[in-house]
């Protein structure tokens, strides 16, 4: 079950993982039950605490077809000074604003969206799910999703990182006709 606001793990930074045993590897299998069982929205990372669990951990599932990848202990030691709003790298549901290609949302806050720029590539250092040390370069949709996570590990929400760059909410009202239609949400 993933955890919503306004529960404070989400805003706690996460513990660091201190050695890859059997309740980690149980931790790893929950968050990737709950993320390939999310569905409106289909969810593309998935962060310990966004399952109630204080871990630097996070997931991430790009695409319907891409391979889940696990990161344990990720820090990013390395942004490109370039900002790019997301880019989706496949839209489930074509006809959806809520996969619209420049909005960022977020599991654990059902239904609210946000225009956001992030570093379009950034390099992280971590443990894969082996516990083999890795650093590596992610750039466009799969750099929005590490930053994205990363920040959940660190207690940080995409709404404040939104409200930081004086950006706008929105949240999703569907009207008589069963049309979808963006409202701003009034601070």
């Amino acid at each position: 079950m993933i955890v919503t606001v306004p529960n404070p793990v989400l805003t706690t930074p996460a513990k660091k993982v201190k050695k890859i045993d059997r309740k980690i590897n149980s931790v790893i299998t929950r968050m990737m039950k709950a993320l390939l069982n999310q569905d409106n929205p289909k969810g593309v990372g998935l962060a310990a605490p966004q399952i109630g669990l204080s871990y630097r951990i996070f997931i991430t599932h790009p695409t319907s077809s891409s391979k889940i990848e696990v990161f344990l202990n990720p820090e990013i030691v390395w942004k490109s000074e370039t900002l790019v709003e997301i880019e989706r790298a496949e839209k489930e549901d074509k006809k959806s604003l809520k996969n619209d290609k420049k909005l960022e949302g977020c599991l654990s806050i059902p239904n609210v969206w946000g225009h956001l720029k992030r570093a379009n590539a950034v390099r992280l250092k971590y443990l894969d799910g082996q516990g083999n040390s890795q650093e590596k370069e992610f750039k466009g949709f799969m750099a929005t999703i590490v930053q994205h996570e990363t920040d959940h590990l660190n207690g940080i929400l995409f709404t404040q990182r939104v409200l930081e760059q004086k950006e706008k909410l929105y949240e999703i009202e569907v009207d008589e006709e069963g049309k979808e239609k963006l409202v701003e949400i009034k601070l």
